[in-house]
């Protein structure tokens, strides 16, 4: 059951953050995408000493890291 709701919350970040830069993928990026970005974001949010309390909390660190993850694939693609 965990798996399962971590792929939701994967998918919700993955979809915010594809509304916030513009862009689209398919279900399965923003899957990974959201993943991937709750880790970075979670990393992010540690170096810098901001706490994540909570489900939102964690939403938030990872909207903010698969965000800049789009933006270095971005920069990388030019």
């Amino acid at each position: 059951m965990d798996i399962l709701i971590s792929l939701l919350v994967g998918l919700l970040i993955g979809v915010l953050a594809q509304f916030v830069m513009r862009g689209s993928l398919g279900w399965i990026l923003s899957i990974i995408l959201g993943l991937v970005g709750g880790v970075v974001g979670g990393f992010l949010f540690q170096v810098l000493k901001i706490p994540i309390t909570g489900l939102l909390g964690h939403i938030i660190a990872g909207v903010v890291g698969a965000c800049l993850i789009i933006f270095v694939v971005r920069l990388i693609r030019r």
